[in-house]
């Protein structure tokens, strides 16, 4: 029997949060598994260290572009293949986390992404300053992971 559109949302929520923030160890590892796939010449060993700096995501803005990312996934993809991708299997629970991660480095997300840590961060701290600091600062740890790593000055 085919699931009803709350029902793949749901899924598709649950899926994703799973993979990116269920536990500490596991958005470690799902962090991880990124760097190795989006930095071809990173170690296992300097992904597990850039993991480990990232701050935790608040549950808030998780919710927000999980949300999107449904959206966007119901907008552009035949309902049958919605289905498919949600039927349960590893694989292709899998797969819909690998898309989701290209949606996050969409321009458009990436975009979306600093300004709800920009309004995070003022709504939390009253500074407008604190979701340029966090942006930036995720950015030099992955400019020196990079650097350590292929032994180039990044510009």
């Amino acid at each position: 029997m085919p699931l009803t559109q709350a029902q793949m949302r749901a899924h598709i929520f649950l899926v994703i949060l799973d993979k990116f923030s269920n536990t500490e160890e596991r958005r470690r590892e799902a962090l991880a598994e990124y760097f190795l796939v989006t930095m071809p010449n990173v170690s296992q060993e300097a992904a597990d260290r850039l993991a480990v700096l990232i701050p935790d995501l608040m549950p808030e803005l998780y919710s927000k572009w999980i949300g999107e990312f449904a959206d966007r996934l119901f907008d552009t993809i035949p309902d049958e293949q919605i289905q498919h991708l949600c039927d349960g299997t590893a694989e292709n629970n899998a797969a819909m986390g690998l898309v989701f991660l290209m949606f996050m480095e969409s321009e458009r997300m990436e975009k979306q992404a600093e300004e709800d840590l920009r309004a995070y961060a003022l709504k939390h701290s009253g500074s407008d300053d604190m979701g340029d600091l966090v942006a930036a600062y995720l950015r030099g740890k992955v400019d020196a992971l990079r650097e350590e790593v292929t032994g180039e000055k990044v510009q």
